[in-house]
């Protein structure tokens, strides 16, 4: 009885309701006379009447304490951010101060006042402290496993020379004779000389094989022991799409370029165990959540990485949203063992959707296959891996099978041959929304931008891989074609969009690298200070475009992620200023304070 009398006593007082019933009857009244005595005492008696009714009601009704229902009326959330200053990358670029979260999803995007007024959630509103929000990062091409394994190597990443054969030498005196030394990201450029020697990796590992990949991925340094195992001595052809760099007397270089590398590096023992493999993808994942990207396209993986995936997402190890191209071939093994193209499996976390395709190698290793010689090595044309006949038998077996296709093709020749060949695909099988994806599409002819984006491609590039071969790139093609390459200004003048990236592990992870080269043109030094073929950099906030609803759009993902809107997972990160409003040259060094996936909170810095 004493929480009924409570109820009666609290709403007789604080109920938000009036006697509306008896109000509209004495505004009928009132039309035939009603005595104004009654205009002023009958509705706040009616009012108390109709406060005292519900409370009883309520009494009746088994509610305990009539306190528990101060926020009547609102609805439920688990959380409520408020005070912030958030970008919500909506088809207006709208902005607002609170974000309302209910399990994985946006209930409310907009303004403070709207937010505490219409839902409550039991732990207090977040306090974003006037800090900009941005939706989560779509990190549209990387490699996920391959990010890992660098993660758990020697760091040989953009280091001198010395010091990577410092490296070297230590890990060999640590290592038993014969064991492989394997890590990735040397780069001769920032040498200022030509390719390393054989006898270099000798001097540093005289009894155990080396196997080091440039930071493109498309060349890697081996020394005398490895060759030997993989049987290359100057004899040995060139594969198709591969290179075996020779000195002028026949004597084999040390250099192996894209399907040559292949020759070593079969012969590395694939003695990774599923353990380790887990421990990389963690490293990754744990990596690229720490700056804000919630969404991340792994551009080649293995079937046997898929069924690893599986496990880990399904029991909650990783937390980063992962869109897996399977390596071609790939798709082969996963097909027979039974699967089919899945999207969003574990509330939106995996997807295995697409296929990767490989056309040629790199720029910087001259394996880029171009429709005319090197400006710097007469003769030589790069490597084109497939021929026409071989690309269409595949990419129609991949796209039958209902896989989307990405297609790495860096020169102008292997993206003329990507939209020749797979729009002949696109037509036979009457595809109307395939967004097939070309991947890097970095020298392009400029009669082949408007052509790609009228039949459905997607540019998915890497902006800061501009600013990276700019000390190299005029060099190897000349002045006339990179006008039209690294092209971002002319595909969106097309009307195409791009979906951004790192490539990581060939370039670090970070975000803000890739968006502050898109808007500034150049490197982290600040060079050269107008920017390199600046006529050709975005916008802010098409930048961030590029990394948000861009890179969803291009991952079939734009009704779910990409924007901060309600209906949407709730993926977005918290960072440290102003990415539209801070001078230019501090966008590189955005840091995320808090990274929200699906709701939870996946990754906070420390003070």
């Amino acid at each position: 009885m004493k929480n009924f009398f409570r109820i009666l006593l609290w709403f007789s007082q604080n109920a938000p309701i009036g006697g509306s019933f008896w109000e509209s009857k004495l505004r009928l009244k009132r039309k035939n006379g009603l005595s104004p005595v009654f205009s002023k005492v009958l509705p706040k008696t009616n009012q108390i009447l109709g406060r005292t009714l519900l409370a009883v009601l309520f009494a009746l009704s088994g509610i305990a304490d009539p306190f528990t229902l101060s926020a009547w009326g609102k609805a439920e959330a688990d959380a409520i951010y408020t005070n912030g200053n958030i970008y919500t990358v909506n088809e207006t670029f709208a902005k607002a101060t609170s974000i309302v979260v209910k399990g994985d999803r946006i209930l409310y995007v907009g303004d403070d006042a709207a937010a505490q007024k219409k839902y409550r959630a039991a732990s207090p509103a977040v306090d974003l402290a006037g800090k900009t929000v941005i939706p989560g990062l779509v990190e549209s091409h990387l490699h996920y496993l391959l990010l890992g394994e660098v993660l758990d190597r020697i760091d040989i990443f953009q280091k001198p020379k010395a010091e990577i054969l410092d490296k070297v030498k230590s890990e060999a005196d640590k290592l038993p004779d014969g064991e492989w030394i394997v890590s990735m990201g040397w780069n001769n450029v920032l040498w200022g000389e030509d390719y390393p020697t054989k006898e270099e990796l000798d001097v540093a590992s005289p009894n155990n094989p080396v196997s080091l990949a440039r930071v493109d991925g498309h060349s890697v340094w081996v020394n005398s022991l490895a060759l030997q195992i993989a049987g290359i001595d100057e004899d040995t052809s060139n594969p198709q799409g591969g290179e075996i760099l020779k000195k002028s007397n026949g004597e084999v270089w040390g250099i192996l370029t894209d399907t040559a590398a292949e020759l070593v590096e079969s012969k590395i023992p694939a003695d990774v165990s599923e353990s380790r493999k887990l421990r990389r993808f963690t490293l990754a994942d744990q990596s690229v959540i720490s700056y804000g990207i919630t969404t991340l396209v792994d551009a080649g993986a293995a079937y046997d990485s898929i069924k690893i995936l599986k496990s880990a997402y399904a029991d909650g190890t990783l937390k980063v949203r992962a869109y897996e191209m399977l390596s071609e071939g790939e798709d082969i093994k996963y097909i027979n063992d039974g699967n089919e193209p899945i999207r969003d499996l574990y509330n939106g976390k995996l997807s295995v959707a697409a296929v990767k395709l490989v056309s040629d190698g790199s720029l910087g290793s001259r394996s880029a296959w171009l429709l005319q010689d090197y400006s710097d090595r007469k003769g030589h044309v790069g490597n084109g891996r497939w021929d026409d006949g071989r690309m269409y038998r595949i990419v129609k077996r991949v796209a039958g099978w209902g896989f989307q296709i990405g297609t790495h093709a860096i020169g102008d020749a292997a993206v003329r041959q990507v939209i020749n060949v797979q729009k002949k695909v696109i037509d036979e099988l009457g595809l109307t929304d395939h967004r097939f994806r070309i991947e890097h599409f970095q020298i392009v002819d400029a009669a082949d931008i408007p052509r790609a984006i009228e039949y459905g491609f997607i540019p998915s590039m890497e902006t800061v891989h501009a600013t990276s071969d700019m000390n190299m790139a005029e060099d190897r093609v000349g002045p006339v074609r990179i006008q039209s390459s690294y092209a971002w200004r002319t595909i969106l003048e097309n009307k195409g969009i791009i979906a951004n990236g790192s490539d990581a592990p060939v370039e670090l992870v970070n975000p803000y690298h890739g968006l502050y080269a898109a808007v500034t043109r150049q490197d982290r030094d600040g060079q050269p200070p107008n920017g390199w073929y600046s006529n050709q950099a975005l916008t802010r906030e098409e930048a961030l475009r590029s990394f948000t609803i861009w890179g969803a759009y291009a991952a079939f993902a734009e009704k779910t992620r990409g924007s901060l809107e309600a209906g949407k997972y709730a993926d977005f990160v918290v960072l440290d200023r102003d990415l539209m409003t801070c001078p230019a040259y501090e966008i590189k060094d955005i840091t995320a304070l808090k990274t929200v996936i699906g709701g939870e909170v996946v990754y906070e810095a420390v003070n």
